[in-house]
């Protein structure tokens, strides 16, 4: 099978992957490739390629989680789904199939159209994860779809207080 996307510069963060031909919904797009790990070795690399981010201001953790017990280190060359990005308007998702998780359109992509999906990070690490999708429905944070209610309201709440201290002042 051809595949159908590149890895190109991204005006949403670093790399991106984009579609190279028409990709129709429900269609298989890519799959994350990398080493299968369990938890304790997963947290032991994250935390490693972290601090590695934090000092050299590049890469990320490309750590997917794969079920309960196991993980996938996609920080190879050859995982080219390492670049797909998160936004907060997605035209894909990723399924865990067995051992693998395998990336399918949730609607028709274009060609040129830069591949989305929801990395869905828990609401209390949001701070650690701000967006930068720039879609009109950003919550400028990247969190899981069923918390950006809860996400929208604290952040309501914490401009409020913050105007009534400025007033205050």
């Amino acid at each position: 099978m051809q595949k159908k996307y590149e890895v190109r510069n991204s005006t949403i963060h670093g790399n991106g992957v984009f579609a190279t031909a028409p990709i129709k919904e429900g269609e298989f797009i890519i799959e994350y490739l990398g080493e299968k790990i369990d938890k304790e070795e997963s947290n032991s690399r994250g935390l490693q390629y972290e601090e590695i981010a934090q000092k050299t201001g590049y890469g990320c953790v490309y750590i997917f989680e794969l079920d309960d017990e196991f993980d996938i280190d996609g920080n190879f060359d050859y995982n080219d789904a390492k670049f797909i990005n998160h936004a907060c308007r997605t035209n894909c998702e990723a399924i865990n199939e067995g051992d693998s998780i395998k990336f399918y359109a949730t609607r028709d992509i274009d060609v040129g159209e830069e591949i989305l999906y929801n990395y869905g990070y828990a609401f209390e690490h949001f701070l650690d994860h701000p967006c930068k999708c720039g879609f009109p429905e950003c919550v400028g944070y990247i969190v899981a779809v069923e918390d950006r209610p809860k996400l929208r309201k604290y952040l309501k709440k914490k401009h409020s207080v913050s105007l009534i201290k400025k007033q205050a002042h």
